[in-house]
């Protein structure tokens, strides 16, 4: 996985999961909803990768 997408992958992830209890804490659907989204474009990215470094093997 190249040092700049996984950079890329977690930081979405982070955000996302940060936005998403934050909106969950003060009741705005339409926060957390878009923190389950930059979650999953993260995770989404991570598994990208992943799968790019095992067919490199």
């Amino acid at each position: 996985m190249s040092a700049s997408e996984k950079a890329k992958a977690k930081t979405e992830q982070a955000k996302g999961k940060t936005k998403e209890a934050v909106g969950g804490a003060v009741g705005n659907e339409r926060m957390a909803a878009e923190g389950r989204a930059e979650k999953s474009t993260g995770d989404a990215r991570q598994a990208k990768e992943k799968a790019k470094d095992a067919f490199k093997s």
